[in-house]
Formats: C-alpha cells, sequence, structure tokens
C-alpha cells in the first residue's frame, strides 16, 4: 500500500533517520540542576538565532505560552490577545484555570492582524473595577497567515505607549521568516518574549524554546517547574531540536510550494481555497465534509473532515503526496 499522505498538521511528522541518530548520540545530563549539554547547545543557539538573551527548553508550546503568560501577569492581571489565538482558543483555557489571568479578547481580522486602535481602546484604566491590563500578546503565522514586520513595529511601540509588554506565539515563526525572506531575529525583534516551536514545520518530535532576557528566563523557569515542565535527561528531545534548527528552516519554502500546488488543484475543482504558508483552508460543502474525507481515507489521504478543511503540507509530504491528495479530491467530486 502506499505510503499515508497526512494533511492534517504539521504536527504529524516523524523524525527523520539524521535527527533519529542526533537524539540517539546525544550527550545528556539533568536538566532540572542546568547540566543537560544537549539542552544547553539548544538553548544558547536558539538565543542566537532568535537575538534574545536567553531561552528555554519546554516540553509543548502550550505550556511554553502558559509560562510566558504567567511570567508577565499576576494573579487578576489582564492579556489582549485575538480571539483566534491558540492560547485563547486551543489551550484549554489554562491562563484562566492556572495562570488566573484575565483574557481581554479582540478580534482578529481576515489577515490575521489585530486592530490596533482597538487593542489601545481594551487597554483598562487604572481603576479597583477593571482588571490591570499588563500583556499584549500576537501570534505569527496565525492559521498560516503572516503578520508583516511594519505591522509587527506599529504593535510593539503601542505597547511600550500603554506601558504593556509583548509577547509573541511563533510557534510558525520560521515559516513567516520564510514567507518574508528574512531572518527571525529581525522578525522578532522589539518583543519581550517569543514562543517558537520546534515541532511542527520544522519536524522535531516534541519541545518549544521560550526567549527573553536573562531575568525573564529565570522567572520563566520557575513557572515552567510549576507546571511540571522541568525535564531531566531531556537532550533526546533538545538534539532533535537542534537538528531541526540546522537543517530544515530553509526547506519549509518546499512546504509553501506544495501548499500553493495544493491549493492551485483544488481551485481548478471549483473550491473556494485560501492559501496561508503552508495552509490550504478548502470551503468543502458541508454536507460533503464528511464523506469526503472518508474517501480520502480510504486512499491512505488523510484530512481533518469539516469545512472549511485545513490542509497542511509539511516535511512528509512531498510534490508526489500532493498529486495523490489531488487525485482523491477529484475522483470524490466527479461522483459528487
Amino acid at each position: 500500500m502506499p505510503a499515508i499522505v497526512d494533511l492534517r498538521s504539521d504536527t504529524v511528522t516523524r523524525p527523520s533517520p539524521g535527527m533519529r541518530k542526533a537524539m540517539h548520540d546525544a550527550e545528556l545530563g539533568d536538566d532540572v540542576f542546568g547540566d543537560d549539554p544537549t539542552v544547553n547547545r539548544l538553548q544558547a543557539r536558539a538565543a542566537e538565532l532568535f537575538g534574545f538573551e536567553a531561552a528555554l527548553l519546554f516540553p509543548t508550546g502550550t505550556q511554553s505560552n502558559l509560562a510566558a503568560l504567567m511570567t508577565h501577569c499576576q494573579r487578576g492581571d489582564e492579556v489582549i490577545l485575538g480571539s483566534e489565538a491558540h492560547s485563547y482558543r486551543y489551550e484549554g483555557g489554562g491562563l484562566g484555570v492556572l495562570g488566573s489571568i484575565h483574557p481581554q479578547v479582540v478580534p482578529n481580522r481576515a489577515d490575521g492582524t489585530l486592530d490596533l486602535s482597538e487593542v489601545e481602546s481594551a487597554v483598562k484604566p487604572d481603576d479597583p473595577h477593571f482588571p490591570r491590563t499588563r500583556l499584549l500578546a500576537l501570534e505569527n503565522t496565525i492559521t498560516g497567515r503572516v503578520l508583516p514586520r511594519s505591522y509587527l513595529e506599529d504593535a510593539i511601540a503601542l505597547a511600550r505607549r500603554k506601558n504593556l509588554a509583548i509577547h509573541l506565539d511563533g510557534a510558525r515563526i520560521f515559516n513567516a521568516a520564510v514567507q518574508l525572506k528574512t531572518r527571525v531575529k529581525d522578525l522578532c525583534a522589539g518583543f519581550d518574549s517569543v514562543s517558537s516551536c520546534l515541532s511542527k514545520g520544522l519536524g522535531a518530535p516534541a519541545g518549544t524554546v521560550l526567549l527573553g532576557s536573562q531575568s525573564f528566563v529565570e522567572k520563566a523557569r520557575r513557572a515552567r517547574k510549576v507546571l511540571g515542565g522541568g525535564m531531566r535527561q531531556s537532550g533526546v528531545i533538545a538534539a532533535g531540536g537542534l537538528y531541526a534548527l540546522e537543517n530544515n528552516v530553509e526547506r519549509l519554502a518546499e512546504d509553501h510550494r506544495n501548499a500553493e500546488q495544493l491549493a492551485r488543484g483544488l481551485r481548478e475543482l471549483g473550491l473556494d481555497v485560501q492559501l496561508n504558508t503552508n495552509m490550504v483552508l478548502a470551503r468543502i460543502p458541508p454536507d460533503q465534509a464528511a464523506r469526503l474525507g472518508e474517501h480520502l481515507g480510504q486512499q491512505g489521504i488523510l484530512v481533518l473532515a469539516r469545512s472549511p478543511m485545513r490542509l497542511v503540507t509539511h516535511l512528509d509530504v512531498d510534490a508526489a503526496g500532493i498529486d495523490r491528495a489531488l487525485s482523491g479530491f477529484r475522483s470524490f467530486f466527479k461522483k459528487n
């Protein structure tokens, strides 16, 4: 049977042979004591790439984002973030459940940005009736949409003017940098903290780095411990992340090209399609989504059967896999 073409997410990748070898051969220590040399190398390399003083390895992006919010905000403080932000919608409500942080939600516009005039209006006055607004949190990319540097600079300037810290959920920030043909450190300059996943487009099996000043990272280390993220011989995970940073960044452009190929083919079928870096959002007639998902699954093509259907390209899907997926879509719509 042909290999599975899994378009559900870029989280489904498996380590390459080179990454597996790096993980197998990793020099290990106890990271809670700070003496895992591979973790320390990853953190130093990430800090260099992103242009921050320090970095801290977390097992997941959910935990990294929550630790960042808990480090910036105290109990009862407020964070302003988008209605589509991962920290708000898809991380179990941890900012409220575990951080006692109040979310002030601003709608994301069609391009993924927040209207900065709405953000400014959402900042609370210094009044005991209101939570204290402490933080603005953005996401780049957001459902694959890239926030341009000019917008980020305006948002950072607003945060400074309002005496807010500013955090970036950069789970897929390397996709944004590749799309904009810029360096990650240039795209992230001015943020107080950035969280970046190693386990999505970069292909590591787990791991996220949180970046900031030395003092911020030391405070975040305490939050990580509270949240259960203090791992021991985590150099096994860090080695995969190091390999990903050294080998899997520039190749993200290939994922974007494959997404373009997929979007083009789906448009030829008459579907309404939106292309965002490595994500294709296809509007499927609601009464057909479940049957389409079943049809594709029978051909070894995995999708999330919903509308819009989010199809995500990654290093385990090549151009031939895209051709197979399009063939599956064509055969379905030929009969329906």
